[in-house]
């Protein structure tokens, strides 16, 4: 049963990061070679759409971990896995503290109603997004390493 939970965690885990990745470095730069206001509509749709998918992920990421801290307490590497959910927690509270306002705000902008700065807000989301990113790289490479 405790190696089924671990399968589910990695995967669950690494698709996150996956697709968390190919936003910072695939999408957002495809979105923004794209004509006038297309790119601005773009990211807006994608804001309200892995808005909705990514809290559930995240939280959802950080209980398989505990789930498998506590199950596997007594194994090698659990020091590991904690140190993982540590920086998923990380990573939660960077969402809801910096990334989630931003996005809250940029999801409803159209070219009709965007604030004047909203180059410059997008542009501050990517950054803190590429630090997040990171964050969960880190947090996914310790959890494999604790489980290999």
């Amino acid at each position: 049963m405790l190696d089924a939970l671990e399968v589910v965690t990695t995967v669950v885990i690494g698709v996150m990061v996956g697709v968390e990745f190919s936003v910072a470095f695939v999408v957002n730069r495809i979105l923004a070679a794209l004509p006038e206001d297309s790119g601005q509509l773009g990211r807006a749709h994608g804001g309200r759409m892995l808005g909705a998918v990514m809290p559930v992920w995240y939280i959802g990421s950080l209980v398989l971990v505990a789930i498998r801290a506590i199950a596997g307490w007594h194994l090698p590497g659990t020091g590991l896995v904690v140190t993982a959910g540590a920086l998923l927690i990380l990573s939660v509270i960077m969402s809801i503290l910096l990334l989630v306002p931003i996005n809250n705000r940029s999801k409803t902008w159209t070219p009709e109603n965007r604030p004047a700065d909203w180059k410059e807000q997008s542009n501050r989301w990517d950054r803190l997004h590429y630090v997040r990113v990171a964050v969960i790289i880190a947090a996914f490479a310790l959890l494999v390493t604790a489980l290999a």
